[in-house]
């Protein structure tokens, strides 16, 4: 993992299909990385768009990339709970200080209660003609959505609220280790 420690911070870079960039999340704190996932968090951060526009963040996050997953999490700590967001997505490589991915396009929003949406079917589909997505990456995606969607329903890691609050007390012992 390039001498990735726990503490180490990485940027996240998301890009399209066709190899553009989409979004970058500079400042993310890695509290658990291995040759098969990464977790971590960030807290205010800065993004920048494909667009060069930039906005930071709201609200902590805590985020968790697999290498056999085709969608990441993100576990979004609120007043009124822990909200994700995942996105469907290609499995993680870890490049040049950032873990790397491929957005394609479909999104879950996942609420406190556990209650679901799928977003942006329309955009997938269109990115679909737009990028020539293969065939086979339709598959995969639609089967990883389904296990995603099982993951939610059944409440299995990370989907739960000591999951993300686990992860986040870490990095807030981590922080104040550094004041």
């Amino acid at each position: 993992m390039n001498n990735l420690e726990k503490g180490s911070f990485v940027r996240i870079e998301s890009y399209k299909h066709n190899g553009t960039i989409h979004r970058i999340w500079k400042k993310n704190m890695i509290l658990n990385a291995s040759n098969t996932h990464m977790i971590g968090v960030n807290d205010h951060t800065k993004v920048i768009e494909k667009d060069g526009s930039s906005w930071v963040t709201k609200e902590p996050a805590v985020f968790y990339f697999a290498r056999n997953w085709w969608f990441n999490i993100i576990g979004l700590l609120r007043q009124d709970g822990v909200h994700y967001y995942c996105n469907m997505s290609s499995p993680y490589i870890f490049q040049d200080q950032a873990i790397k991915y491929i957005d394609y396009d479909l999104d879950v929003k996942v609420y406190p209660d556990m209650s679901y949406h799928i977003l942006d079917r329309v955009e997938f589909h269109l990115n679909k003609k737009r990028m020539n997505y293969p065939r086979d990456l339709d598959n995969i995606l639609y089967d990883q959505l389904d296990h995603l969607v099982s993951l939610i329903q059944k409440r299995k890691e990370p989907f739960s609220f000591s999951d993300v609050e686990h992860w986040y007390e870490q990095y807030l012992m981590y922080q104040s280790q550094f004041k």
